[in-house]
């Protein structure tokens, strides 16, 4: 026979179950595991080692097979990336750059190429790591299904991989599990924490018929769930599967800069080489037509354009992470500028993502700080995150909190404990408000009546708010209705004010959470496109959405439910304190302090690097072109070439720089 719940249900009442033990941590790639990594790394430090000997004029011995482990350290995987590529008639610039550092080597400008390897080395060894990590926060994820589960037969119980589970199968879930597939509650009746999944702050009351999502956390009661969907089917599969998909999508912008720069490479090479064969057609000399051919080819080098379009990309990351805001790339801090729509997550991101008591309306015959002692009193034991928020009111008002006994717990109604001598239960309205009975007519009977009717009252009254209602009893007559809220956080009004100024769009809210909790929120935050209810996979379709309208989207949230929308999204920022360990990779940037008004401002502070990297690729491209029609039309020197290519490349640096300073991020934090 199957076992009931009976007894499930007498052992989690009898005793508060012990926490469960935290998820283990994804195993994340080291930084010298990468070949990427390490083949950059020895190609900067022999290009730092090299570079001082270079300019103090030592002898060529001590830094010439360092530039020579510089270039072949550096160059040689993007120079076989490149003649792959020329096997597949194409031509991309990392072959340019090399042939480039080749050919600057060959007139003797071994400082020219050192410095374009290094750079597309580093370049490609973050690109490497970026993806690696992202690669390893989704594997990390698929571990908060469990591996096992606990299948009902006619036989009994008996254990199985969560994968060899089928549609229609029936599992027992005991307290502090997690749920091993997507289901309906058969039997039984408990909270269950699915924020992975919904974002939702507080454990979610399940009973019969109720939905449940694989990889969510049970509660203190036991659950008998029928399998409604395959494993690669569940939420949390869905998930990993949006996530990667999206990751794996170029972005328009990336497509027409990789365009760009097909017909550029293929464009330097063709000149250079007609530079070099045409002239030794008519009879030129081989020496003078090859240094030609050879400055042209370094002056043509987009060094300059790719300096000019780093350094206020960086500055830009370098100050924001000075205020506490991770940029991951300079990509990533290109694209934050572009947005023009801005979709937030509720809990955790506008809100802390923690309950906190906002109002105690006590009840006649009671007074507030009686009945939230009595409550905090009873809930003291309990690990549920209400009855922590209670206890947290009490203590913050200063009361006296007495001993409790004969404490218990039953799921979907709350707490019970004797507290100095009176009964005192806390929990749900639906659990604790049943109709008070007075055979008798007693005026203590139809004064219970009173109570519980005003008691019925003030919990609509505070879930029509969006608040979630607790009901205190103190000896079978209701003392109190706490009304708990999740806290908005602190600037948030002038957050999304300045979101809406910045972009000239109305921010939206996209949540997992009820309708009347999100609209609540909305209306304290000034958000008016409020969409609650939303799975992972909603929230993803309203991103896709405003993309085939043409609009660039940031996503900012903090969740596993909010990773696909992130990945999805033009750009993504994640809430860093409490934001799951596959937001924060799946993000383009983390908030690390947590402060929301932090997100306008890098939005702003991206769009001024935007408006530095346009005037820098001005500059750089007319001190190129110029150079290279000078030594087209006429005799470019050599050593004029190099001045004037490396002198436009230090002031497109240095203009760059000045994002570096404080005052930048100050005048960010004031834009609108």
């Amino acid at each position: 026979m199957a076992p009931t719940l009976a007894d499930e249900h007498t052992a989690a009442a009898a005793t508060v179950p012990a926490p469960p033990a935290p998820a283990a941590l994804p195993r994340r790639t080291r930084l010298l595991a990468l070949p990427e990594v390490r083949w950059a790394a020895l190609a900067a430090l022999a290009f730092l080692i090299a570079f001082p000997l270079d300019l103090a004029g030592a002898p060529a011995w001590a830094w010439g097979p360092l530039y020579a482990v510089c270039y072949a350290a550096g160059g040689w995987e993007p120079g076989w990336a490149g003649l792959t590529a020329l096997r597949e008639r194409t031509l991309d610039v990392d072959l340019l750059m090399v042939v480039a550092a080749i050919g600057a080597a060959a007139i003797g400008q071994y400082l020219d190429g050192g410095l374009l390897i290094v750079i597309f080395a580093v370049s490609g060894a973050l690109e490497a790591l970026a993806t690696r990590r992202t690669e390893d926060s989704v594997r990390g994820l698929l571990d908060l299904a469990p591996s096992t589960a606990v299948r009902l037969t006619a036989d009994g119980e008996e254990t199985v991989a969560a994968t060899a589970l089928a549609v229609g199968d029936t599992v027992l879930v005991r307290p502090g599990e997690r749920l091993p597939a997507d289901g309906t509650v058969l039997d039984g009746a408990s909270e269950v924490d699915q924020a992975s999944i919904t974002g939702e702050p507080l454990p979610v009351e399940k009973r019969t018929g109720d939905t449940v999502f694989a990889g969510t956390l049970n509660g203190t009661g036991a659950l008998r769930v029928r399998v409604d969907k395959d494993a690669s089917e569940s939420v949390i599969a869905r998930i990993v599967t949006m996530v990667e998909e999206a990751s794996g999508t170029k972005a328009p912008t990336q497509l027409f800069i990789e365009k760009i720069e097909q017909r550029y490479s293929v464009g330097v090479v063709v000149a250079t080489l007609a530079l070099f064969a045409v002239p030794l057609a008519f009879g030129a000399d081989l020496t003078a037509t090859l240094l030609r051919a050879m400055t042209f080819m370094i002056v043509a080098s987009p060094c300059a354009v790719v300096l000019a379009t780093m350094p206020p990309l960086l500055s830009a990351i370098a100050n924001a992470g000075r205020h506490g805001v991770l940029v991951k790339s300079a990509v990533a801090m290109e694209r934050l500028g572009s947005v023009g729509r801005v979709a937030m997550d509720k809990t955790g991101t506008l809100t802390e993502g923690a309950p906190r008591v906002a109002a105690v309306q006590a009840l006649p015959g009671f007074g507030e700080d009686e009945a939230l002692a009595a409550a905090a009193a009873a809930e003291l034991p309990s690990e549920h995150p209400l009855a922590r928020a209670v206890v947290t009111a009490a203590r913050d008002r200063g009361l006296r909190l007495a001993d409790a006994a004969d404490f218990s717990s039953v799921p979907g109604r709350g707490v019970r404990a004797s507290v100095a001598g009176r009964t005192v239960e806390v929990g749900s309205p639906a659990g604790l408000l049943t109709a008070a009975e007075g055979a008798d007519g007693s005026a203590a009977a139809r004064k219970a009546d009173a109570g519980y009717a005003a008691a019925r009252q003030a919990v609509t009254a505070h879930e029509e708010d969006g608040h979630t209602a607790v009901v205190v009893l103190i000896d079978g007559a209701p003392a109190a209705v706490l009304a708990l809220a999740d806290r908005l956080r602190p600037g948030a009004p002038r957050a999304v004010a300045r979101l809406r100024a910045l972009t000239g769009a109305e921010p939206a809210l996209l949540t997992g959470d009820n309708g009347r909790t999100a609209a609540r929120t909305a209306d304290e935050s000034g958000v008016t496109d409020v969409r609650a209810g939303l799975l992972p996979e909603d929230k993803v379709a309203a991103v896709r959405a405003w993309q085939e309208r043409g609009e660039r989207v940031l996503v900012v949230g903090d969740g596993v439910n909010d990773a696909p929308a992130l990945a999805a999204a033009d750009s993504g920022v994640a809430m860093g304190r409490a934001g799951s360990d596959l937001a924060l990779e799946t993000a383009d940037a983390v908030v690390v302090r947590d402060e929301i008004g932090a997100v306008p401002t890098v939005v702003a502070l991206s769009r001024r690097a935007r408006r530095l990297v346009l005037q820098n690729l001005v500059i750089a491209s007319v001190c190129i072109g110029g150079l290279v029609v000078w030594d087209l039309v006429g005799h470019l020197p050599l050593p004029l070439g190099v001045l004037g290519h490396e002198g436009s490349t230090v002031v497109v640096g240095l203009n760059g720089l000045r994002l570096l300073r404080t005052a930048a991020w100050r005048r960010a934090a004031e834009a609108h």
